[in-house]
Parts: C-alpha cells; sequence; structure tokens
C-alpha cells in the first residue's frame, strides 16, 4: 500500500560530506516520522560516469545506516530484480516500471520517476517475501 513519497533535499552550496550528513538525518527523519518496519535499496549499477557512481554508493550507504540506525533490517535488490519484479522483464526502460507501478499499486497518476523506482524497491521486497 501507498503511504507517501518525497526528496531529500540537501543544499547545493554545502561541501559533499556536509550534504551526506542532510541526506542522512533526511532519511532518519522519514523513518522516525512513518515507522517502518524494514528497508529495502536498490543496488548501485554500474554507471557511465565514475565519479557519480561513487556518489550515489556514498548516499546509498548513508541511506543504509540511517535505517539500521533506526533498528530496520535493510534488504538488498539489483536493479534487474527490482525491474523484473514490477514489470516482468528485467531491462524494462524506467517508464515502463513507472507505469506499473501506478497500476500495481492502484494510483489515480503516474509517480515522479524518483518516488517510481523506490516503490519499485518496495514492491520487489514484498513479492520476494509475499508480504
Amino acid at each position: 500500500q501507498y503511504v507517501a513519497c518525497g526528496v531529500v533535499k540537501t543544499n547545493p552550496q554545502f561541501s559533499f560530506a556536509h550534504r551526506l550528513n542532510e541526506f542522512f538525518e533526511g532519511i532518519n527523519e522519514v523513518v522516525q516520522v512513518h515507522s517502518p518496519v524494514i528497508a529495502a535499496v536498490e543496488d548501485v549499477f554500474l554507471a557511465t560516469n565514475p565519479r557519480s557512481a561513487l556518489k550515489l554508493g556514498h548516499a546509498r550507504g548513508a541511506a543504509v545506516v540511517a535505517a539500521m540506525q533506526n533498528g530496520l533490517t535493510v534488504y538488498d535488490y539489483s536493479p534487474r530484480s527490482v525491474k523484473q519484479a514490477v514489470a516482468g522483464y528485467g531491462q524494462a526502460e524506467k517508464s515502463q516500471v513507472q507505469h506499473m507501478v501506478r497500476v500495481l499499486l492502484g494510483l489515480s497518476g503516474a509517480p515522479s520517476s524518483d518516488a517510481a523506482d523506490a516503490l519499485a524497491v518496495a514492491i520487489c521486497h514484498a513479492n520476494q517475501f509475499q508480504l
């Protein structure tokens, strides 16, 4: 069941380390507000830009640590398995995933691309554990 979605925004004028801390605190706040019992994250994919992939890995690490600091067990899923669980095809395009998330959750409109990605990971986990 869809509950809420949002984006943790950081100040681009701050250092990368400071922005990671802002992200960590934002994830902490989300966990405290919504009280989830588990967390699921997507593995970092191999990006064409190694610097971007490294920054994404840092942010993912901050999210994982924030979840674990709040007592959550964290499950990891590959991008391929997430797409397979939602769209039935491991090479599905972002738009296909976005559409299927809307259909599977009965949403009145298409979620944003970021929200669809997060919801797809949640659907993948629910399918994996028959929640």
